[in-house]
């Protein structure tokens, strides 16, 4: 446990400390901010630092346990329906708790003076998210190339991104990014494993990766469809 905590602890400070760094130096030879502002920063770098190091100790200790769990539970079910609507609920669920896509959906509703509701946004994203993680567990399930997949997936990207409006188009990329958060990574990383441990022939390595990918698609061809609604 003590180990943990350290490694933990060590991610949590390289990954805060460099960029603190440069914007203390920044302050100190360039930009030179009230030192109001500079304490706001300091304070919310230690802020910053304490909650990562909680998320990294709950994501390691409950999340991805219960995420494994739960996919390793679902195929013992025997019904590709089931596991195919769980996949769906849990894809949708994790992504609208995502704080990355909020914080998208509160940028572009100020952007755009509340023409795009942030709830409509988000739905639109978590849309995505869940049907392509369904799209994901069922080609665990029927072995399919994932090549393949992506090959379809970017294709219909691309056709969308000529015939979308222009002001979806980036909205619609930044989408698929912040799907690629710290909440919903973790679990739908886990749920693909857990689901691959159980399933004969398949392999942790090859079948059991993949699915973030596939999951990020449908939020940026949600949006760009959500944006021809819009147009």
């Amino acid at each position: 446990m003590k180990a943990r905590i350290n490694d933990n602890l060590k991610e949590v400070l390289l990954a805060v400390l460099p960029i603190a760094g440069v914007v203390i130096l920044l302050q100190v030879f360039l930009v030179s901010l009230s030192w109001e502002v500079f304490a706001r920063f300091l304070v919310g770098a230690a802020m910053v630092l304490a909650g990562l190091f909680l998320f990294l100790q709950g994501v390691k200790i409950g999340l991805l346990p219960m995420g494994e769990a739960v996919g390793g539970e679902l195929p013992k079910h025997g019904s590709l329906r089931f596991l195919l609507f769980f996949s769906f609920i849990l894809g949708f669920a994790v992504t609208v708790a995502e704080p990355d896509v909020r914080v998208l959906a509160h940028q572009v509703d100020l952007a755009s003076g509340g023409a795009v509701n942030r709830q409509v946004l988000i739905l639109s994203v978590a849309l995505g998210v869940a049907l392509f993680v369904v799209l994901a567990m069922a080609r665990i399930v029927f072995r399919t190339p994932i090549a393949w997949l992506y090959a379809v997936s970017y294709l219909l990207i691309i056709t969308l991104s000529l015939i979308t409006p222009a002001d979806f188009v980036p909205i619609a990329f930044d989408a698929g990014g912040v799907t690629t958060g710290p909440v919903t990574v973790p679990f739908i990383l886990a749920l693909g494993l857990g689901t691959v441990a159980v399933m004969g022939g398949r392999s942790s390595f090859s079948d059991g990766f993949g699915l973030v990918g596939l999951a990020s698609v449908g939020p940026v061809i949600g949006v760009m469809l959500l944006g021809m609604f819009y147009g």
